[in-house]
């Protein structure tokens, strides 16, 4: 016999939980499961990412993202402080090199302002009384709001919060097919009223089963950092570059955890299959073949330059690149105390099929009674929070 349950959720990384606790919120009486395929929670993007608040200046007005990460900054720093859960309210600098990336600096000003988010933006001299060892051409941005948390904390507070209004988490529960209303897994089969697909890496597939993601596919991109192995003090914010604005990747950064290291990165590498984390870990063979072609097609016609970014990025698994770019945004740190590895993170990244473009905005696609997640990129983990609410609107058919 089938489990019955009201609301089945699949994923449990920061989007599940964040909803499936949304769920209990608004009806407590429900039953609400969330099938996991891991032996625990938050083992993928949720517990690899570089668990930074982002502010929400980086996005154009009109975007979803725009509407929801500088609530979700708000809400998750609010659910830090009062679980008692660590946060480094360390703020950002986004640098110049030269003169056309001041006026890229302008231009996210004005979004900042677009979105109703503060930021200043700063001459090179004042910028330099904030964080002594920073480089910039005349002006950078200043974000007092953005901080750091540690991710795997907020991901577990989620889950304890969950079990004690009664939700039900099932791991080792992979999910393998579905059909009227009935989902089939390696855990047997459930019934819902309802399914939200917050399955990440794999979402578009189990989509697929429900004939959406019909104009969409995810490729996966390779997040390296190398991280100093004990606290540093010549940085006390984060520091970034200016973004190249036609794709959603921040570039090689410097962000300051909660325990004091610093971590340099992520690298954006096109990865080979979705959970490609690090030599032929969870190789899958089908999946290589499928993503290869697809990232064939890429290089040979895309329209953001696929190409330039694969051989741009692949060169980052030389760590004196990395260590190359990150000396133009910062000056006296050595070298020698970035010599490791950290956690490498996978971004599910979804893909246009017809313009042949990556997806900047978040992407929610609904049926009768299930609603599929494509694309929660960063800052997916800023604005869990506040996507949560908007997906339960979505789910109680609101005018958005």
């Amino acid at each position: 016999m089938p489990v019955n349950t009201d609301f089945l959720v699949i994923g449990g990384g920061i989007i599940g939980i964040s909803i499936a606790n949304e769920i209990l919120n608004r009806y407590p009486n429900s039953k609400v499961t969330i099938i996991e395929k891991e032996n625990q929670i938050g083992l993928h993007a949720s517990g690899r990412n570089s668990g930074v608040l982002h502010a929400g200046f980086y996005y154009s007005e009109d975007s979803l993202k725009a509407k929801l990460t500088s609530t979700g900054n708000t809400l998750m720093t609010n659910y830090c402080i009062e679980n008692n859960l660590p946060i480094r309210k360390c703020g950002k600098f986004v640098v110049a090199q030269n003169c056309e990336e001041e006026k890229i600096i302008s231009m996210l000003a004005q979004r900042a302002k677009n979105n109703n988010v503060k930021v200043e933006k700063i001459s090179e001299n004042d910028a330099r009384k904030l964080e002594p060892n920073i480089k910039t051409s005349n002006i950078a941005l200043y974000s007092p709001n953005t901080a750091v948390v540690d991710p795997k904390s907020v991901v577990q507070s989620m889950l304890q919060r969950f079990k004690e209004k009664k939700g039900k988490v099932l791991f080792n529960t992979k999910y393998l097919s579905t059909e009227n209303n009935h989902v089939v897994t390696t855990n047997g089969t459930f019934s819902y009223g309802f399914l939200i697909n917050s399955a990440g890496l794999y979402a578009d597939s189990i989509a697929q089963d429900f004939e959406l993601s019909e104009d969409y596919y995810l490729l996966p991109f390779k997040g390296l950092y190398i991280k100093s192995d004990k606290p540093l003090d010549f940085l006390k914010s984060n520091i970034y570059p200016v973004p190249n604005l036609r794709n959603p990747f921040l570039g090689i950064h410097f962000t300051k955890t909660i325990s004091g290291e610093i971590k340099i990165g992520p690298t954006a590498i096109p990865a080979f299959w979705r959970e490609n984390y690090s030599g032929l870990d969870n190789f899958k063979l089908r999946e290589f073949f499928d993503i290869s072609s697809k990232q064939l097609s890429l290089l040979i016609n895309s329209k953001f330059d696929f190409k330039r970014i694969a051989f741009s990025e692949l060169s980052n698994y030389y760590k004196p690149n990395i260590l190359r770019k990150a000396e133009k945004l910062c000056k006296n740190f050595k070298k020698d105390d970035f010599q490791n590895w950290y956690v490498s993170g996978i971004r599910a990244q979804l893909v246009s099929k017809k313009n042949k473009n990556l997806v900047m905005d978040f992407i929610i696609e609904k049926r009768e009674n299930s609603l599929h997640i494509l694309n929660a990129v960063s800052p997916a983990f800023t604005s869990s929070l506040s996507f949560a609410n908007y997906v339960l609107d979505i789910m109680e058919d609101k005018d958005l």
